[in-house]
């Protein structure tokens, strides 16, 4: 008798695999960090096949701890990293290039291109989306635009995409699909038939036969061979609609703030896409089995954890990321300095991927401590515009936000 669900958790920095009990506990855990790659300025990328090689040590990690076995687990999940964008082959399963990060702006002359026309938000209608950077859809033609051969070969049907749901999916069982949630960030799904949309994908010159099924957030999409043989892999959702879903956010107006890599603000609207007018997403928050979708209004904000990591990373500011709320409780305040933490470009509620970070009101009084409290003021400062324009946007006022994510233990 399976005494366990479980739960792989693919995410910008990090891979985890999850057991849990059947009162939800959390019985065993293993989490590897995989390499980030800076090709050049604003470039991110993944190697994809390391991400799926990281998956398979992180489920083994966790059975053995749990001292647990395949047969033990009624079913697995994915959640994801959402718009990093793979393209493969078929028949190899090898990647035609480095999976290209959420965080990535080499396609700003692509949306540039396509906003002449109608302007950033010509796609918004149907996707409930700017064009910008973030989505998946203008870094597959980036792919099939820069990659040699890529083009020809997608049209003969012998390269597959996905986000990296699809990808663990398609290594786990074989099974090319992937979720309304996981769909609704690539710039080339309708939100109202929940289908990949043609117009769209004629604009972008993107084969459909590259594109997953799309399917439900809950339903069984195959039987996992390998380290998970015979386990059904029954749910896939997007990391931040996960943590919707996660939170209990099952009511119209209830919200959560996922603080992690960047921040994510979403809003249950509810059975109907709400449109926005103050630059934020409209989104599938989930849709469980045969049942209706749930729409949610999302705030994306691009870098807010990230920032500590970068303090830790490129400047040697502190040893670990933890450090750096001792360091920010050295001083009273930010000493008069502010960060605008824009290393992506802006996300909501602007949409700038031309803005760059800065640092301003730098005097010869401002030391180590004010850095790091005004980097951490920086994620409040965005949270708080994303919060104040799904107010205004859903003509709701929050009653509760929860949160998560590993900036909360600060």
């Amino acid at each position: 008798m399976p005494k366990y669900v479980a739960a792989i958790d693919q995410g910008t920095t990090s891979t985890r695999f999850i057991l849990f009990d059947h009162a939800g506990n959390v019985v065993a855990v293993d989490q590897k960090e995989h390499q980030q790659i800076y090709p050049k300025p604003g470039w991110v990328e993944h190697d994809a096949l390391e991400i799926w090689e990281r998956t398979q040590r992180v489920i083994r990690g966790a059975l053995d701890k749990a001292n647990a076995e395949p047969s033990d687990i009624a079913a697995v999940g994915v959640t994801n990293q959402r718009e990093t964008t793979v393209v493969w082959e078929k028949e190899t399963g090898r990647p035609v290039y480095n999976a290209i990060v959420w965080q990535d702006t080499r396609t700003d002359g692509i949306c540039n291109e396509l906003a002449k026309v109608g302007g950033q938000d010509r796609l918004r209608a149907k996707t409930g989306l700017p064009l910008a950077t973030y989505f998946s859809g203008p870094k597959i033609k980036w792919i099939l635009d820069n990659v040699s051969g890529a083009r020809e070969r997608a049209e003969k049907g012998e390269l597959f995409f996905g986000n990296i749901d699809t990808w663990v999916i398609w290594n786990l069982t074989g099974a090319h699909v992937t979720d309304v949630t996981n769909a609704s960030r690539t710039l080339l799904m309708n939100l109202y038939t929940l289908d990949w949309d043609d117009e769209i994908l004629k604009l972008l010159d993107i084969p459909r036969a590259m594109l997953p099924e799309i399917r439900s957030s809950s339903e069984v999409y195959g039987t996992a061979k390998g380290a998970l043989g015979g386990v059904a892999v029954s749910g896939d959702l997007g990391d931040q609609q996960a943590a919707l879903f996660g939170q209990t956010c099952y009511s119209a107006g209830e919200a959560k703030n996922t603080y992690g890599t960047g921040c994510f603000m979403l809003m249950n609207t509810g059975g109907k896409p709400v449109p926005s007018k103050s630059g934020l997403l409209t989104t599938l928050g989930y849709k469980i089995g045969n049942q209706k979708a749930v729409y949610a209004l999302e705030g994306s904000i691009a870098i807010t954890g990230a920032l500590v990591q970068w303090l830790r990373d490129n400047l040697g500011l502190i040893e670990k990321s933890s450090d750096v709320e001792t360091l920010a409780r050295t001083v009273e305040d930010n000493g008069g300095m502010y960060f605008v933490p824009a290393f992506s470009g802006l996300f909501a509620p602007y949409w700038r991927s031309d803005a760059r970070g800065a640092i301003v009101g730098m005097t010869r009084y401002v030391n180590r401590g004010h850095i790091a409290r005004a980097a951490l003021e920086s994620t409040a400062f965005q949270t708080r515009e994303v919060l104040d324009a799904m107010e205004k946007d859903s003509g709701v006022t929050l009653t509760s936000l929860k949160v998560d994510g590993g900036m909360v233990f600060n």
